[in-house]
């Protein structure tokens, strides 16, 4: 064999395995696609009402200044509280009235609306509110609610995903078992989260004042004041298996 048929078949031999090592390092690995889930309860750690100021005036300026004094009354009050604050709702329209007599719609005012959403980690807090401003004919609570708090859902729900995904780990190897297989990396995943909560609905102070105690004396009782937040985590995951 002379020196050119040999750098021939040498460059045929290298060509050769350079295509092998690409097919290989290129090809698409086996995969395993499993779900994985995870549910726990996370207790309800505050509780919570909603504010409502209502104002009718025939002035529309009128009508809002005066919603807007009783709202900086109250944020003035809840900052002597350890109460967390937010305003949900400021709305101004014209109200009317159908008056039955005439059969026709009568202009009653401009009515004013300013909602104020309040929670507390105790339900004395919430109770203090209430009395405070009981008796107010323009003021209404428009609902009593205990919730999970943002900062301790997300705790919850960082544990709960690592718990989904080890469970999507553990199903994937268990099924590969059964081919001889072993499982490796993770190539994707996917989540999806849900949850129940309770809200209690009231209408006025009256009543709110009512369910605020009944939920202290089941309190101080070491009775269950509604349901904990159930939460669900999904996860979708592919693995590679080898």
């Amino acid at each position: 064999m002379d020196k050119k048929t040999k750098i021939f078949v040498a460059t045929i031999i290298c060509a050769f395995g350079l295509v092998l090592f690409g097919i290989n390092r290129f090809s698409v690995p086996d995969t395993i696609s499993v779900v994985g889930e995870c549910q726990l309860s996370v207790p309800k750690d505050r509780t919570a009402i909603t504010l409502r100021i209502s104002v009718t005036d025939k002035s529309a300026a009128k009508s809002m200044r005066l919603a807007s004094a009783q709202a900086a009354e109250i944020n003035e009050f809840l900052k002597t509280q350890d109460v967390k604050v937010q305003t949900s709702e400021f709305n101004s329209y014209e109200k009317t009235e159908w008056n039955h007599a005439k059969q026709k719609s009568e202009f009653i005012g401009y009515e004013t609306t300013i909602a104020l959403d309040v929670s507390a980690s105790n339900i004395e807090t919430i109770e203090n509110v209430l009395t405070q401003f009981a008796g107010r004919t323009d003021l209404f609570v428009t609902n009593l609610r205990m919730f999970t708090s943002g900062e301790k859902m997300g705790v919850a729900l960082d544990s709960c995903l690592e718990t989904a995904v080890e469970n999507a780990r553990t199903r994937a190897k268990k099924l590969a078992m059964g081919d001889k297989r072993r499982v490796g990396k993770m190539l994707s995943v996917s989540y999806g989260i849900g949850g129940t909560y309770d809200v209690r609905p009231t209408a006025n102070f009256r009543m709110a004042k009512a369910a605020v105690m009944e939920s202290a004396d089941a309190y101080a009782g070491g009775a269950l004041v509604g349901k904990d937040t159930e939460v669900t985590v999904n996860v979708s995951a592919q693995f590679e298996i080898r």
